[in-house]
């Protein structure tokens, strides 16, 4: 079977879907690895790296491959020259990209949505989006830092004492915990706030305080980990509670998503205005709507003299690191779905079930199924 790794057209996309050094792994399972001309030139990696390792070039991949490595949702043209019962592998935008998805049922393409890993042990070295979560969290502080007229970390000097940064992240999932993390080692004073409770020995272990509200969280966690949406009520509770933390801070993290809702609002335009002016937020949820009331996805803007930065793609930004993480965990779920060097498909395995979106024709996984409104077959 051929594999097949495209160059990303999707725009500022600069990561690449497979790095030289898992070509070996892939054609020692007996694959045959064709990565299209330039495919890795802007995370770093370049044709001849490739071709070192092992795998060919070609001008064009997606007539030829049996399976696609993606990072972006495949456009409809490029759905359109993928040949029929081909395997696609990468992050699909499943609740989003609804005509994408009817296509590929339409072209009986078997489709795997990263995003759609299943969290339990078995799947971690599967775990794209927390691996991509992880560079969201890093690179929001260093944003934050860039643009905050202070310093992050407690200064003693012959000019005076400087005064430590007071950070607030709220949302302690993967992105969360490394914005904590980064934002400690810079020296800032951190709080964390999220809706789970069982998250707060994580945020304790690294040195922030947990912010506590008198709220009732006992089904703020699904079951597969994941944030659960809760009724406007409670937000609008949290809202009340959580503004003095929000105005006594330097700079405000977000990072709240529920999969496949727009994300909660958290932060009011009143509690922007109780901001001190130079406050900087770094809402990493910008791509499904924000949770500051005043984010514009992919734009920085000021309001009452605080800096809203709504990053989209924050790991495009680091494509080399972003590349070697996305690929692995890529690589590692082709691997579970190989068996004598094809793809075997077991619909009972919660690993292969779990990000599987369409197969021979139908929409299968039920909540994308739902929010597409479509038959379970495509005509």
């Amino acid at each position: 079977m051929i594999v097949g790794v495209p160059t990303e057209k999707f725009p500022g996309e600069r990561r690449v879907a497979l790095v030289p050094e898992l070509v070996p792994k892939l054609t020692k399972a007996g694959l045959e690895v064709l990565v299209q001309s330039g495919a890795g030139a802007a995370a770093g990696f370049s044709d001849r790296s490739y071709l070192e390792r092992g795998a060919r070039l070609e001008p064009e991949i997606f007539q030829r491959a049996d399976i696609l490595l993606k990072v972006q949702p495949p456009t409809a043209d490029e759905i359109g020259r993928m040949k029929e019962g081909s395997t696609l592998i990468g992050f699909l935008q499943p609740y989003t990209s609804t005509a994408e998805i009817r296509t590929l049922a339409a072209r009986r393409v078997t489709a795997f949505s990263m995003e759609l890993m299943p969290r339990i042990t078995r799947a971690q070295p599967m775990d794209a989006l927390s691996a991509m979560s992880t560079i969201s969290g890093y690179k929001a502080v260093l944003l934050a830092a860039s643009r905050l007229p202070k310093l992050f970390p407690l200064l003693m000097t012959a000019a005076g004492t400087i005064t430590p940064a007071r950070v607030l992240i709220i949302g302690a999932g993967v992105a969360g915990l490394q914005a904590i993390g980064t934002a400690k080692r810079l020296g800032a004073v951190v709080e964390a706030y999220d809706t789970r409770p069982t998250v707060r020995e994580q945020v304790e272990s690294l040195g922030a305080r947990f912010v506590e509200v008198d709220l009732e969280t006992k089904d703020a966690e699904d079951k597969t980990g994941y944030a659960r949406a809760q009724s406007e009520e409670f937000y609008t509770q949290q809202r009340q509670m959580m503004s003095r933390y929000v105005t006594g801070a330097d700079v405000v993290i977000t990072t709240a998503l529920v999969p496949g809702r727009r994300a909660p609002v958290l932060i009011t335009e009143e509690m922007v205005q109780g901001m001190r002016a130079g406050s900087v937020i770094v809402d990493l949820a910008a791509e499904q709507g924000g949770n500051c009331a005043l984010t514009e996805p992919g734009q920085e803007v000021i309001r009452h003299g605080v800096v809203v930065i709504g990053p989209t793609n924050l790991p495009s930004t680091v494509p080399l690191h972003a590349s070697q993480m996305y690929a692995r965990t890529v690589t590692n779920f082709l691997m579970h779905l190989l068996q004598d060097g094809r793809v075997h498909l077991d619909l009972n395995d919660e690993l292969t079930r779990g990000p599987l979106v369409v197969h021979q024709g139908e929409i299968l996984h039920a909540a994308v199924k739902a929010r597409l409104s479509v038959g379970a077959k495509v005509s």
